[in-house]
């Protein structure tokens, strides 16, 4: 197989936080023969502070692009807001001469420029136009039918169209197909677009849980048996605040939520535990049993 190759970048809440996302898609990008390259010092993406200050924000999201441009790499991303505010902080300063000026002002202090010559992927984009689609299905070993999962592709990861371009927001297909890569079959179910709620459960929890508990009650009501995700925030709110959110409506969900990289590490013959399973906190331990893992 060709070797690909990107350079990491991890953001600030998976290495604290979601390590087993970041676990799972390291297994799963040695297997497709894809070389992930460390980024040193990198800095958030900028998306929290863009409503306090813009300026902050594009010189935070332009000196991680900067650090890729440097190695001549293009980013892959596993956070869908880091890969959206990047990939418009990206387009815009390339579009925009005298933004692009203002904000290389502040970079010179660092001893950094931005050029605009690199490219930025969330986890599902490289997956699907960079590895292809057949790539990853030839290193399928344990199908893992008849499993039954529903998916969540979260807000970031397919809006704003104008800066990701990628799929469609209204009737997104990509990780639906990349989920029956695996043998499983991927259900539809209600309002299945919808937010998590997590962005502002920080200031307001009531909204957030009601949100997901609309959506673990949708995704029960088709009977899918896991619930598949491609972001750390829609991960947290479904399954670190499921149980939160059966205690605040008195109901019981006991849905397992993987990330896609579980998934796909699991039909690709690795264990739970190379996986990171044990960190997620809804416990998949029956679905494990049902596919023998």
């Amino acid at each position: 197989m060709a070797e690909l190759k990107y350079m990491l970048f991890l953001g600030c809440v998976i290495p604290y936080r979601i390590s087993s996302y970041e676990i799972s898609a390291r297994k799963v990008a040695e297997k497709l023969g894809i070389e992930l390259v460390e980024m040193p010092e990198f800095n958030c993406c900028g998306l929290p502070l863009d409503p306090v200050s813009h300026d902050m924000m594009l010189t935070l999201a332009a000196r991680n692009l900067c650090l890729a441009e440097q190695q001549k790499l293009n980013i892959m991303t596993l956070c869908t807001g880091c890969a959206g505010t990047m990939r418009k902080v990206n387009m815009t300063l390339k579009e925009d001469k005298k933004l692009k000026e203002k904000v290389n002002g502040y970079l010179k202090e660092t001893g950094l420029e931005f050029k605009g010559t690199i490219k930025v992927r969330h986890l599902i984009q490289m997956l699907a136009e960079d590895v292809g689609l057949e790539r990853i299905k030839a290193t399928v070993q344990k199908p893992l039918n008849p499993l039954k999962v529903a998916e969540h592709n979260g807000c970031h990861v397919l809006r704003p169209t104008k800066y990701i371009g990628f799929d469609d927001p209204e009737n997104p297909t990509i990780l639906k197909n990349l989920i029956e890569l695996t043998g499983a079959k991927c259900l539809d179910y209600m309002d299945e677009t919808e937010c998590c709620g997590a962005p502002i459960i920080g200031v307001n929890d009531v909204i957030p849980l009601q949100l997901a508990r609309e959506k673990l009650n949708h995704i029960m009501a088709v009977g899918a048996q896991a619930l598949v995700t491609v972001c750390p925030f829609c991960h947290m709110m479904y399954d670190l605040h499921q149980s939160r959110i059966e205690r605040a409506f008195n109901e019981k969900f006991g849905i397992p939520v993987l990330h896609y990289t579980q998934l796909l590490g699991l039909a690709m013959g690795f264990s739970p535990d190379e996986l990171g399973f044990k960190e997620l906190r809804v416990n998949a331990t029956k679905l494990l049993d049902q596919l023998g893992s």
